[in-house]
């Protein structure tokens, strides 16, 4: 009788085993293939070789990009450098990146390791930028002034809280307001590897002020990119192993109503907003396991999709770029100024296109 009952327990075991396999085979898109979708003027930004995992572009054109992301269990072809944030001019015919110097006697540049960025401008056209940052595989905010004619970040603070524990992106509404991503629950790196194989989706968003520290929203499967829509009514929440992008109707004491949500057949990444006809421009990942398990010889493939009208019945989802990986690899944002569009990845180039 214990023999049979031992064999029934290995063999429910195995059941469950298979089970979550398959299941987290299929939240990874492990089996995705991409179907490519040229544009017709593109080139590698120069400069870059190591990631611009995030980006925002100011309405003057200016963009900053975060570069050198180092990321538990993802690849990183500068393992040993500090991280960096650039500026590319967009008005420019040919534009370049420079790197922005960072001022402030309080701030580690060795242990910089940039993630998720925003900005916010004040009333007087100061313009902060908001860099989520993994010190030592920590999380923090970084506040930044940014500084246009000496081309430099002046760090004004240090934001840490326990409800930011795993912090991914982060979208401004303040100077020291905004709501933040947790695309993870445990910060222990082995429950942190069970919470993402057994898909938990115990992940959950913020809203940070100096004065109130509040969860927002949770139950997700990984949140990833956050963004506000321009006139400040809806908060869009991307879930990368859902393959999802939430709508959330903003309330003046901050609070979130989930409003509607979208599916794709790719994992959703940073979520960019067009300040003029509110679309949204999304860095999709066709394939996650070929993300977490990086093998150069079938690198992961880059794919951007747009979102018109999404808070209709019918949004129109286009799929604007897509490309297996030859040319960009994991790609994680996009953003448009001016009939060109800026593509970042997590660890390696980024892709300046017509479109």
């Amino acid at each position: 009788m214990a023999k049979l009952m031992l064999l029934t327990l290995l063999g429910l075991g195995l059941a469950l085993f298979r089970d979550h396999r398959a299941s987290y085979q299929a939240r990874l898109n492990a089996f995705g293939e991409v179907k490519p979708v040229e544009l017709p003027n593109c080139n590698l930004v120069k400069g870059i070789e190591s990631g611009s995992e995030d980006l925002e572009i100011l309405p003057s054109g200016l963009a900053f990009i975060s570069s050198g992301l180092k990321y538990p269990e993802i690849k990183s072809f500068e393992p040993d450098k500090p991280g960096k944030i650039l500026l590319m001019d967009l008005n420019e015919e040919d534009p370049t990146v420079l790197e922005l110097k960072i001022t402030g006697s309080k701030f580690d540049h060795s242990s910089f390791n940039p993630h998720g960025i925003s900005t916010f401008t004040d009333e007087d056209n100061t313009v902060y930028l908001l860099v989520v940052n993994h010190p030592d595989f920590k999380s923090t905010v970084e506040l930044f002034k940014f500084q246009e004619e000496e081309k430099s970040l002046l760090h004004l603070k240090t934001i840490r809280h326990e409800l930011l524990p795993n912090l991914n992106d982060i979208v401004a509404v303040g100077p020291e307001h905004f709501y933040a991503t947790n695309d993870h629950y445990f910060v222990d790196h082995y429950l942190r590897s069970w919470e993402l194989y057994l898909g938990l989706a115990w992940s959950y968003v913020v809203y940070y002020s100096p004065t109130e520290v509040q969860v927002m929203a949770d139950g997700f499967d990984f949140a990833n990119g956050i963004n506000i829509s321009p006139d400040g009514k809806y908060v869009y929440i991307g879930e990368l192993l859902a393959h999802k992008i939430h709508v959330y109707e903003k309330h003046a004491n901050w609070t979130l109503t989930p409003l509607k949500s979208l599916n794709f057949n790719t994992l959703v990444d940073n979520i960019s907003v067009d300040p003029v006809t509110g679309d949204l421009w999304v860095g999709c990942h066709p394939n996650g396991m070929r993300i977490f398990f990086y093998d150069p010889e079938n690198p992961p493939a880059s794919e951007v999709i747009r979102i018109q009208n999404i808070l209709t019945e019918e949004p129109k989802v286009t799929r604007v770029y897509a490309e297996n990986g030859t040319v960009l690899q994991g790609s994680t944002v996009a953003s448009v100024y001016k009939g060109k569009l800026l593509i970042g990845t997590v660890f390696q180039k980024a892709l300046y296109c017509e479109l």
